[in-house]
């Protein structure tokens, strides 16, 4: 899955139309080429490969300085996808941080109690990722493997650990009313 089709789409969405630079513009004020590797020509791209199936259409053609502009707006099939992404990202506990992150960033979009659901179900995986992790560092000796090699199990325990704090605490505050969200 694509942060970049994800991001891409939900700008279009929450914009209502727009061009590759305002797409752009907006995302670079996001600081998206930090946290989702967004690039400028990845975006150029996206967009004509969305429209090419289906998800975004062309609504008009601007050329007032410098080169012409194709204004998009999402389309029904690409408002479905936009929700399959979204879901993906905030429920998968195997979700990359790109995709994550471009999911946060679209979070305003779906409704608080679905938003609520699928971290909960992003929390159960990683929750249950835990117990699996700690025993890589213990067993590491056991195994014949090198000792050293757990080292590599107590950062992933690291980050799992504070993945999972983040989520809880993410979900406690939707629970309690923060942000505007779609509903």
């Amino acid at each position: 899955m694509s942060a970049t089709r994800m991001l891409v789409l939900g700008v279009v969405k929450l914009v209502g139309e727009a061009h590759g630079y305002q797409v752009r513009r907006e995302l670079q004020s996001w600081a998206a080429e930090a946290w989702a590797n967004v690039q400028p020509g990845s975006i150029y791209h996206a967009l004509k490969s969305l429209a090419k199936d289906g998800l975004l259409e062309p609504v008009g053609t601007e050329s007032a300085e410098g080169p012409a502009r194709t204004t998009y707006r999402i389309t029904a099939t690409g408002e479905h996808e936009l929700r399959d992404l979204l879901a993906h990202a905030l429920a998968d506990a195997s979700a990359g941080n790109d995709e994550l992150s471009a999911a946060i960033a679209m979070l305003t979009l779906i409704p608080r109690q679905q938003a609520v659901v699928m971290l909960k179900n992003r929390l159960a995986g990683l929750e249950g990722q835990l117990a699996p992790t700690r025993h890589g560092i213990t067993s590491m000796p056991e195994m014949g493997k090198p000792a050293h090699v757990s080292e590599l199990f107590r950062l992933w325990l690291v980050h799992l650990e504070g993945q999972v704090r983040w989520t809880r605490e993410l979900v406690e505050r939707l629970e309690a009313g923060a942000y505007d969200l779609a509903d």
